[in-house]
């Protein structure tokens, strides 16, 4: 058997981001594999183990510490895998970090599993040290350690073709003895089957109903309320086209921010804006999307999105930020915009014209796409081949 430690998500079942659901499919994939024993970290202050999937589940307690919650937390999930390693003779672990967040401790862990048996693989997610909401010396902090995190890991997993790209650009002859980092592409997966909820399901109508919403006469988005994922520029186009619809936004609070954009557009002036709050129904978000017109997608950091699949993969018509990470993803499937004044606003204008004809031509690709390279029981052969078989 080999067991696969994984750390660095929130942890399962129940928490919500793009690693707590890879990590949900992947054990949900390979719960009945009786060849992969998965160990996940979770953060927890009550101290217990569980399965779930028939993973081993292990709570990691973290102090409010600040930011630096993150970087405490992914280093005591680290010892106690080694401890538990270590304590039950387990031959040839692996240990699979998810984000660049320990720094210089990278290099010790990486000698402690290796003097275990083990080796250690990392996802280096998405330019994390790019996002707006950190400060300066943060940033230079998150750079500074997926630097030393990428020399000391024995594997990189991108699920961006892009960001694995960027990797060896990067850092290619600056590992040890001026090697180049050890990468593979695996994606992160989706669904295209419907959501269970019926059209008529009372979930689904008082929903709409209180956002003063109607079926397939609302824009749409969904993703975190944060600078780098471009609502201004989504917020300000919408407000200069010609549509009739609404515009609903599924989003998380920032109150710093939409008091910021208010100053700037004043967009409480425009009826057809409409911050509609959090929807964590999967089944419901699933019939949101469906029966949105259209759906926006300005993340411009990070790999493969998960709102971005979710989307492909529900809605027909996606309008997207032309930037590597998104054309990868969706190629022909989407219209695209860039950040250019006017420039969205006119790709919403050719939306309104579109005939439903064009517009399913979009949706068939957009799931064939999905079907193509992101369903979640490929994404999980892959990560099966490569626990099992080892990487080359």
């Amino acid at each position: 058997m080999q067991h696969v430690f994984i750390v660095g998500s929130k942890g399962i079942p129940g928490k919500y981001g793009g690693y707590e659901t890879f990590l949900d499919r992947l054990t949900e994939c390979h719960q009945y594999n009786r060849t992969i024993k998965y160990h996940v970290a979770c953060k927890n202050a009550e101290d217990k183990e569980f399965e779930y999937h028939n993973a081993r589940c292990f709570n990691v307690a973290v102090p409010n510490i600040g930011p630096a919650q993150a970087i405490y937390y992914d280093l005591a999930a680290l010892r106690a895998c080694c401890k538990y390693i270590k304590k039950h003779h387990i031959e040839h672990p692996v240990v699979y970090i998810l984000a660049c967040r320990i720094g210089y401790f990278a290099r010790y862990f990486r000698w402690k599993i290796h003097m275990l048996g083990g080796k250690v693989y990392l996802n280096p997610d998405g330019h994390e040290w790019m996002r707006a909401k950190w400060s300066a010396p943060v940033r230079r902090y998150w750079k500074l350690s997926e630097r030393i995190m990428t020399k000391f890991a024995d594997l990189l997993i991108c699920d961006s073709k892009n960001i694995e790209s960027y990797i060896h650009e990067t850092y290619d002859g600056k590992g040890i003895g001026a090697s180049n980092p050890d990468t593979i592409y695996i994606a992160y997966g989706a669904e295209t089957g419907k959501s269970q909820m019926e059209s008529e399901d009372s979930c689904f109508v008082n929903w709409l109903k209180e956002k003063g919403l109607e079926r397939k006469a609302y824009y749409l988005v969904v993703g975190r309320f944060v600078p780098e994922n471009n609502y201004e520029v989504m917020i300000r186009e919408f407000m200069k086209s010609k549509t009739g619809k609404d515009f609903a936004i599924i989003t998380t609070a920032n109150d710093k921010l939409l008091d910021c954009l208010e100053a700037k557009l004043h967009f409480k002036q425009d009826k057809r804006i409409k911050f509609v709050g959090t929807v964590y129904n999967q089944e419901l978000l699933k019939k949101i999307r469906e029966n949105a017109y259209g759906y926006f997608h300005g993340h411009e950091v990070g790999g493969t999105n998960p709102s971005l699949l979710e989307a492909l993969g529900s809605t027909e018509l996606n309008l997207l930020l032309d930037v590597g990470f998104n054309r990868e993803v969706a190629e022909d499937a989407a219209l695209y915009w860039t950040k250019e004044e006017g420039d969205l606003a006119h790709c919403i204008n050719i939306a309104e014209e579109m005939d439903g004809k064009a517009i399913g031509e979009y949706g068939k690709r957009a799931k064939q796409r999905i079907a193509d390279e992101y369903t979640w029981k490929a994404i999980a052969d892959k990560y099966e081949n490569l626990f099992i078989y080892g990487f080359r």
